[in-house]
């Protein structure tokens, strides 16, 4: 019997079509892992065994298999957004168990492709932290399960990596796909403002969050796009000389990143250089205001976020997070920095196609109960491992996470690729040139 675990999503469709297999065997043998090897993992917060057997049924029965993208293939879906007849609970005790009448758009545009969703995964408290825990589980990286998954899309991050799923949906108001992409030995692509709909809560940070896909491949990442986007990311017949600039410094001043992901970044910068691109060192210009602005964002979608829920519900340090975010709430609405801080970069942007930067500053951190921890513990934490994500979302410039390399504990690496508006596809090509001349192991070994 051929076995579908470890398969690309693209492989799985393929074969689903061809008749190879059917929906049913490859969602059974997935639900199967998922039964087996969760408890180390924490990826699910609720599985749908099932009502997935049964929506594999019904994708095996169609009449149009043979056009469908993703035929077949099982997928989890991150916990802050709508599934049809599933609670939405954000990883908090403060929102309600109701069954959620519809499905997000997004969520319905991989079902349309054919896909199964198989679960809904962990994520930390109303999608606030850079690690995963909470009162429905704790997510942690199956390449070191001492160590978190990052977030907020943890758990959908850990699906993909422990081989649970071959692709998953999540999304990014400050890193939260690139963060826990990096820790997990992931590709992701945080598309540009507008590429793909959001509607991920009230306002969307301000417009700051963007869903877009988690996957083993830069070919699954493409194909997972081009669904939620409703438009097609193909690669150029002919990959073209870029110019491209490496920037090893932290965007928020005094923050060291660590040899392992400089390492990284100047290793694929190598790479690139080889392979026939214009590779120069060059740090964008960010403005030393650039750590309070993140801050003054971060804090006060949150404070959008849990307005109507029981504050006596939410953790502490959701609850200090949201009240020191109301203070920034009329200047954030305003969007006066972020567009001050798009002016400020985009002449940078001129003269460079792709930003390459280490992905994360540092390992990610214990996995341990995060949210009975203070306030100012978790900001101080989530600053110091993971401060190269937020400028690109004050800017709405699509970024992604691309793994390279490996940490001295065997876990994987990454660098981040940063483009201007309109560059989703280029830095799709740019990822494929560095999985082709460096290939990564896609799955974590937990058997």
């Amino acid at each position: 019997m051929t076995s579908w675990i470890g398969r690309t999503a693209a492989e799985i469709a393929a074969a689903v079509q061809e008749k190879r297999t059917t929906p049913r065997e490859v969602v059974a043998e997935h639900l199967a892992r998922i039964e087996r090897l969760d408890g180390r993992v924490g990826a699910f917060r609720t599985v749908r065994a099932e009502a997935a057997l049964a929506e594999a049924d019904e994708v095996g029965a169609r009449t149009d298999l043979a056009e469908l993208p993703l035929a077949g293939v099982p997928i989890a879906v991150k916990d802050n957004l709508a599934v049809r007849g599933e609670s939405k609970r954000i990883g908090s005790a403060a929102t309600p168990d109701t069954p959620s009448a519809e499905d997000h758009v997004t969520v319905a545009r991989l079902r349309a492709a054919g896909a199964v969703v198989v679960g809904l995964t962990n994520v930390p408290e109303l999608c606030v932290f850079g690690t995963t825990e909470g009162v429905h589980g704790t997510a942690r990286n199956p390449w070191d399960t001492s160590r978190t998954a990052g977030g907020s899309s943890g758990g959908s991050a850990a699906a993909v990596a422990a081989g649970l799923v071959p692709i998953a949906l999540g999304n990014d108001g400050m890193g939260s796909l690139r963060i826990p992409a990096a820790n997990c030995g992931l590709v992701t692509i945080k598309p540009g403002h507008g590429v793909v709909p959001a509607g991920v809560s009230d306002g969307d940070w301000f417009g700051m969050s963007e869903n877009g896909p988690l996957a083993t491949t830069v070919e699954d990442a493409r194909l997972m796009l081009g669904i939620l986007a409703d438009s097609a990311f193909a690669p150029p017949s002919e990959a073209g000389m870029r110019k491209v600039a490496v920037s090893l410094r932290s965007p928020i001043a005094g923050i060291a990143v660590t040899k392992p992901y400089t390492t990284a970044a100047r290793d694929a910068a190598e790479v690139l250089m080889k392979s026939g691109h214009q590779v120069r060192r060059a740090d964008p210009p960010y403005p030393l205001s650039l750590s309070f602005t993140s801050l003054a964002h971060w804090t006060a979608g949150t404070s959008e976020d849990a307005q109507g829920l029981d504050p006596r519900l939410l953790t502490r340090r959701t609850r200090v997070h949201a009240a020191v975010g109301r203070r920034f709430v009329k200047s954030v609405r305003t969007g006066q920095s972020r567009e001050e801080l798009r002016r400020r970069l985009e002449p940078f942007f001129e003269e460079y196609d792709v930003l390459l930067t280490p992905a994360l500053a540092r390992r990610s951190p214990k996995s341990v109960p995060w949210h009975e921890r203070g306030w100012l513990r978790n900001v101080l934490a989530n600053t110091n491992y993971s401060p190269l994500t937020p400028p690109w979302n004050l800017t709405g410039w699509p970024a992604m996470a691309v793994p390279f390399g490996t940490l001295p504990s065997g876990a994987p690496s990454a660098v981040q690729l940063v483009g201007r508006p309109g560059s989703e596809a280029l830095l799709l090509e740019v990822a494929e040139r560095l999985e082709k001349l460096r290939p990564w192991q896609r799955t974590a070994p937990l058997d």
